[in-house]
């Protein structure tokens, strides 16, 4: 489950780029609080102490209490905007959670027992289907990660949602549909080979029909005698009357 974090902030005067700029200067990183019934406030978190907040991980699924000048409230980050240089925080949106909320959120799935999954012996490969889920979860059991096990999974075995363990309280967005979150599948040369056979197997076996007045092949029905070749016994002779065959023109 998120461990709730306390985050000291500061009240900001004023909106738009300006301000934004002065705060940055000041080493503070501009920030917003909204949701539950209060109206959005403008503040401030340190720089250096919101950096630390988000190298740890899980940033966004963690709770936090914010703590503004005396006055504390929870909230969960909801974004976090990135200077597209630097990649370091320029701004952040907090949403207030109020006693009883619940908040969607993407939660990371995690696979575990890869090392051991007969599947993946045999060399299979562990098809991942979401990456994340999406949750509704209430606001005091946000887990960090779902975790998956994958150790008994062997080729062309699959897990889907309903066969996950989640917290109390906590469901997935999506319903009526136990949708997969990962699979063990054949090596792709394996599955070719497989297509390859199939496809051979089903293919009906097709018999070349001859061609309209093409000699006979020799040895078949009505074909004539090879030159030099005496007459099959009890063939018949040829017709009385018949003109041999022409001989070879001498050179």
């Amino acid at each position: 489950m998120a461990q709730i974090q306390e985050l000291k902030v500061e009240t900001r005067d004023g909106t738009g780029k300006g301000p934004a700029f002065q705060a940055r200067l000041k080493g503070l990183i501009p920030a917003v609080v909204y949701g539950g019934s209060g109206k959005p406030e403008n503040v401030a978190v340190d720089f250096r102490t919101l950096e630390r907040q988000i190298e740890k991980g899980h940033f966004l699924t963690t709770l936090v209490t914010l703590d503004v000048g005396g006055k504390k409230m929870r909230a969960i980050p909801r974004e976090v905007q990135l200077d597209p240089v630097s990649d370091r925080p320029v701004h952040v949106d907090f949403m207030r959670l109020t006693e009883g909320s619940t908040v969607r959120l993407e939660i990371p799935v995690h696979f575990n027992g890869q090392d051991v999954s007969p599947g993946i012996k045999k060399g299979g490969v562990l098809n991942i289907v979401r990456h994340s889920i999406g949750l509704i979860c209430p606001a005091d059991k946000i887990p960090h990660t779902i975790e998956v096990d994958v150790s008994k999974l062997d080729i062309n075995e699959t897990i889907h949602i309903k066969a996950l363990t989640l917290p109390d309280g906590v469901k997935p967005i999506i319903r009526g549909r136990d949708f997969t979150v990962c699979s063990i599948v054949a090596p792709t040369s394996v599955i070719e080979e497989q297509k390859a056979a199939a496809a051979a197997a089903a293919a009906p076996v097709v018999e070349a029909a001859p061609v309209e007045g093409a000699a006979p092949a020799a040895g078949a029905p009505g074909a004539a005698p090879a030159a030099g070749t005496a007459p099959a016994a009890g063939a018949k002779p040829a017709a009385a009357g018949a003109k041999p065959a022409a001989a070879p023109a001498k050179k």
